[in-house]
Parts: structure tokens; C-alpha cells; sequence
């Protein structure tokens, strides 16, 4: 029982028609569903109903964060245990989402709104179940598979990441150091990768990134390729970051939502130690191969 995995991601856009064309087209997810003012999209090797849910708003921003839970009883569990420390909880009833059931929602100690939800509607991927190819031809744009983590900025990093610890069962794979020995990056997992989401220092509420996972360093100079022949605005890559051990590529979507591909890593076993890095070392802990921050990395949405 407990968090398995990210289940999808909300956010905000100007423009529904032109966030429709770079999802679909250069980023190449699946289009499951749309209504007037939202569009609900996934990877191809992903089985539940979506992984993006995109609004038409008058701002560029975050909903909220959605992680899947094993099981249905784990929203009480959770409940109580958020509520435990002093946050409200919202009881979302089966039906008032697209694609999932019952949930439950709460804002983190760094603003952001979380959910969790056990019940999602299931419409497959590209392959079958039963013998399936190893591949899919014919997709369009970098085609990735899943969804893999976000990252979002907070004030107080030594606070989220003990109330994702605490409360919601997480193991702290890495962290960043200040030379006060204060906590300014956690990375946090609860599926086995270097991490299912993290928090750098910076502005409460904020979107650093969501990011879709690749299958190999190859793929990424792939999507390179992709982002450049459609002019896609690229932050930093492709390159590696120290932390996680990933490769990695940042990039804007057309309204300004960084994305990233991720791919590489290692795996943390359940007894795997958290990694220190410390302030000094924040450059190559970030972009290993520059060794310093690059791009515009430390800017972020609302």
C-alpha cells in the first residue's frame, strides 16, 4: 500500500490550439480526450487514461501534481495523515475528474496543490499485452513513453522533504547542502528510480518542470534533433546532471512550461543511502559536464 508513481500533471496555457500542436506534434503524446477548455493526453506505453491534462486559462502555471496510490484505502490513510499535521483536505468524488475516481487533495508545505488517487480509468497504450513487439512504428515528434517526475521550487526545502518523508512515506535519494547545512535540493522517490518528484529553493507555489523519460542517451540526441528542426526554445542540453547520474535535455513549450527528457539514472534500492551534495558543488551536481548552472534554470512558473 502507499504511493506507487506520478499519475498525471495539471497545468495552465493562453493557448489550448498551439499547446494542442506542440504536444501532439513535436512532443508526440497521445490526444485521449478534449472538452472546450481541456485537453487530456498521454505516452504511448502508458495504459491509464492521461499523464498531461492541459487547461485554457487566462495564466501559464500549475493546477496541481497527481500521484497514483495502490489502493483505495490509502486515500483515508493518507487523509488522516495529512489532516495530522494541521492541512486542510479536499474529498474529490468519483466522477468529478475525467479518467479517475475518488481523491484526495491538499497543498503542500510549499504551495502547490497535491492529489491522490487510487482508481484511474485504463484505455491502454500503443502494444498489445499479449506478445508484443518491442517497438511502435510510426510515431511523431521525441515519442516518449511515460511520464517520469516533476519539480517544483519551495522556500522551506528541509519542510516539504520531511513532509513527504513524514507523511507520505517517501525515501530521500538525494540532497543539496547549504554551507549552513541547510537543505536548498531534495530529490524523492517512491518507485525505485533517483526520483518521482524533487524541490529546489525558490518561490512557494512554483513549477520548475515536468519531465518525460527516454529509453537511452541516443534518444535524447534524438529529441535534440527534434526541438531544433522546430525551433523549440532549449534551455540546457543536451547534457548530465551529477544528481540522478540522467542525461538530460531542457526546453520550453510555446507558452513558456519548461519540459524536460530524462533518461539514465540508477536504481535505489531500499536500503540505498541518501547522496550529500554540497553548495559548492551545486553547478556539477546540476550539469555535471559545465559544472556550473547554465540556461535559465532557476526561473519558474506559478
Amino acid at each position: 500500500m502507499g504511493v506507487l508513481r506520478l499519475s498525471h500533471v495539471d497545468i495552465t496555457v493562453t493557448d489550448l490550439e498551439l499547446a494542442h500542436a506542440y504536444y501532439t506534434e513535436v512532443m508526440g503524446l497521445d490526444l485521449v480526450e478534449r472538452s472546450a477548455d481541456r485537453l487530456y493526453l498521454k505516452c504511448w506505453d502508458e495504459r491509464d487514461h492521461h499523464c498531461l491534462s492541459i487547461r485554457q486559462d487566462a495564466r501559464v502555471g500549475l493546477d496541481r501534481v497527481s500521484y497514483k496510490c495502490d489502493h483505495p484505502d490509502d486515500l483515508a490513510h493518507f487523509e488522516s495523515r495529512v489532516e495530522a499535521t494541521g492541512r486542510g483536505v479536499q474529498r474529490v468524488s468519483s466522477g468529478s475528474e475525467v479518467g479517475q475516481g475518488e481523491s484526495i487533495r491538499f497543498e503542500l508545505p510549499s504551495g502547490q496543490e497535491m492529489e491522490l488517487v487510487a482508481d484511474v480509468e485504463k484505455v491502454g497504450g500503443r502494444l498489445p499485452l499479449v506478445n508484443p513487439q518491442p517497438i511502435v512504428q510510426g510515431l511523431v515528434g521525441i515519442a516518449p513513453p511515460r511520464i517520469d517526475h516533476v519539480l517544483l521550487h519551495a522556500e522551506e526545502v528541509g519542510e516539504v522533504a520531511r513532509f513527504f518523508q513524514d507523511v507520505l512515506d517517501f525515501r530521500l535519494t538525494e540532497q543539496v547542502l547549504s554551507g549552513q547545512g541547510h537543505q536548498i535540493g531534495a530529490f524523492l522517490e517512491r518507485s525505485h528510480r533517483p526520483h518521482d518528484i524533487a524541490f529546489v529553493q525558490g518561490r512557494n507555489g512554483g513549477l520548475h518542470h515536468f519531465s518525460f523519460w527516454l529509453d537511452d542517451w541516443d534518444h535524447i540526441r534524438r529529441a535534440g534533433d527534434i526541438l531544433a528542426c522546430n525551433s523549440i526554445d532549449v534551455d540546457v542540453g543536451p547534457t548530465r546532471h551529477g544528481i540522478t547520474r540522467g542525461n538530460t535535455i531542457y526546453f520550453f513549450d510555446p507558452m513558456g512550461t519548461r519540459n524536460e527528457v530524462f533518461t539514465g539514472g540508477y536504481r535505489p534500492d531500499p536500503d540505498f543511502p541518501t547522496i550529500t551534495w554540497t553548495e559548492d558543488q551545486l553547478g556539477r551536481a546540476i550539469f555535471y559536464y559545465e559544472g556550473e548552472l547554465k540556461g535559465r534554470f532557476m526561473s519558474v512558473h506559478t
